[in-house]
């Protein structure tokens, strides 16, 4: 992962050419933040999914996504046309990552919401909203006709999709947070389930609260693959690749590694031969 702040995009664009021809690393991802929300408070931050489809052009084998979209930046049937557009220009490799957008901390975070004009509503909202635009931008993705759709936080009329993604029947979608409301969105829509590492402990009983979510509405929860967000230390990978020992033991099968700015030079090639190799 390379959070696109504090970055240029030839520098975000480097490392993802290296890491596109290694075949140890499966996916890349940015995150979706208007503003920086480390380092300096006015330094440079690139639009997530302006700089995929950019990224979708210039790489061939690398799955791809934001981790995760705000669902509060976009309304839902909009980032549907762009991740179906992302999806076609990448021939297919689109991963939909997606979940309520920033709490109210860091501070860091609520504020790019007032800076863009953006309402910034209580999390019982936020949930809502999210549970109707997986609902919405599924059926935009697969319904072959026009429809409408009048929801508690979506109001749609004519809704249709044309082109469709190339993935069929949708590309798949991922889900990230921890909170009990979020697990019970990502129990019925998600493919992929995400969760910040750190506590191991508590990301194993959030894995376990959504496998009781999806017994409750009869999925398989292995049918979700989960996956962990883990930091990188240049300096110091041997903690890194303890927690990837440690979260794939635990049947996160799925891990991205947050790379630190500034990238070194070939640093891809560092991730999967002093992280990925030796975890493995």
């Amino acid at each position: 992962m390379t959070a696109p702040m504090q970055v240029e995009y030839q520098d975000v664009l480097r490392v993802w050419r290296e890491a596109d021809a290694i075949p140890e690393i499966g996916h890349a991802w940015l995150f979706d933040h208007l503003m920086p929300i480390g380092g300096d408070p006015d330094g440079p931050a690139l639009e997530g999914w302006t700089l995929l489809a950019a990224l979708a052009a210039q790489t061939r084998r690398l799955r791809l996504g934001v981790m995760v979209t705000s669902n509060r930046f976009r309304p839902p049937a909009v980032l549907a046309k762009i991740a179906t557009t992302v999806d076609v220009v990448s021939g297919g490799r689109l991963d939909f990552g997606i979940g309520v957008g920033s709490r109210p901390n860091p501070p860091a975070a609520r504020r790019e919401y007032a800076a863009h004009g953006l309402p910034f509503h209580d999390v019982a909202h936020a949930v809502g909203g999210l549970a109707e635009a997986c609902t919405v931008i599924k059926r935009l993705w697969t319904e072959e006709k026009p429809f409408d759709f009048h929801g508690e936080h979506v109001d749609l009329t004519g809704a249709f999709g044309n082109p469709k993604p190339v993935q069929r029947p949708h590309p798949p979608i991922l889900i990230g947070g921890r909170s009990s409301a979020t697990l019970r969105v990502a129990a019925e829509h998600a493919d992929l389930w995400n969760i910040p590492g750190g506590d191991i402990e508590d990301v194993v009983g959030r894995s376990a609260l959504l496998d009781r979510y999806c017994a409750e509405i009869g999925r398989d929860p292995a049918s979700i693959t989960r996956s962990i967000h883990l930091p990188v230390s240049y300096d110091r990978p041997g903690p890194t690749v303890d927690a990837i020992r440690e979260a794939v033991a635990a049947g996160f099968g799925h891990v991205v590694l947050g790379l630190p700015a500034p990238y070194p030079e070939g640093v891809a090639r560092w991730v999967a031969d002093r992280l990925i190799g030796p975890s493995t």
